[in-house]
């Protein structure tokens, strides 16, 4: 079953469900859930163009990526796998045979039950955009660096959510993901919760498709914008809203989280202040 949420891209919904098609095989049969988060531009009805078949839930704008897979996870029904998919991710042919096939070579193996990762690469360069993931250290429980995908599978901490296969024993133990995220951190927390009970988290071999990296241009981590802008993105669905972070740091950042969560938002803020400050003594100059 391959759970994904769109919002008012459909082009690029639309070449990611074509990239599907042909991804089934012997004994594999896909079928696909989507959430249309209240899109204008008639994506629900180009997808369903594309995938006669697809079952589409609709959103009203504001459910943004966890939530909006949540809603598509809660009518899945009967599975034997989750497949995460991001609507900007165009799959490389026998994509789906290849994460299938990495589960399959450790069944009955001591790893236990494992979520399997798909690597993508930049459309242009071939640079590795999304993967799994690892925490960068001890002390930095909260910060994370994407792991490069070799020729063979590779072990993560966590992992993007733009290509992720979960069997259902997985899902059994787990859940689902947390629709109480405004939109990104889902991801994370979910292998970080799956690792904890145990789930192994393994990266395909190779890249499985393309997807490009996210610009940082107009966000709250572009330094080109003024402090006070970053500020306010910040509190945004997509920039690192307050509670979506407090909920992550306290599951994830132990037992001095508060330091962890405030981090981010007292590093713009002395920005600020140093900003005003240097503009004071160039006042003092004149």
């Amino acid at each position: 079953m391959v759970l994904m949420a769109c919002h008012n891209r459909r082009e690029s919904t639309i070449r990611c469900l074509r990239s599907l098609i042909g991804q089934d095989g012997p004994g594999v049969s896909v079928r696909v859930v989507l959430t249309d988060d209240g899109s204008t531009d008639d994506t629900a009805r180009a997808a369903r163009e594309v995938w006669p078949g697809i079952h589409v839930l609709q959103g009203n704008g504001r459910l943004f990526w966890a939530k909006a897979m949540a809603l598509a996870a809660s009518a899945a029904g009967e599975y034997d796998f989750l497949l995460w998919l991001n609507d900007d991710v165009i799959l490389d042919p026998g994509a789906l045979s290849d994460l299938l096939r990495t589960h399959g070579s450790f069944s009955g193996s001591d790893k236990g039950d494992l979520i399997v990762v798909g690597a993508l690469r930049d459309p242009h360069s071939g640079e590795v955009t999304y993967s799994g993931v690892q925490r960068r250290s001890r002390l930095r429980p909260v910060q994370f660096t994407t792991v490069t995908p070799s020729q063979r599978p590779v072990r993560a901490e966590t992992m993007n959510g733009n290509l992720v296969l979960i069997p259902r024993r997985v899902v059994q133990r787990v859940g689902q993901i947390d629709a109480r995220f405004s939109h990104g951190l889902a991801d994370f927390d979910y292998g970080l919760r799956a690792g904890r009970l145990g789930c192994a988290i393994w990266i395909a071999a190779g890249t499985l498709g393309t997807c490009a990296r996210n610009p940082t241009a107009g966000s709250w981590t572009d330094p080109a914008l003024p402090v006070r802008q970053r500020l306010r993105l910040a509190c945004t669905p997509k920039g690192l809203p307050p509670g979506s972070w407090l909920r992550f740091t306290r599951r994830h950042a132990g037992p001095v989280w508060p330091v962890y969560w405030l981090s981010p938002y007292a590093r713009l803020l002395a920005g600020a202040a140093l900003l005003r400050m240097r503009g004071g003594e160039r006042g003092l100059v004149r």
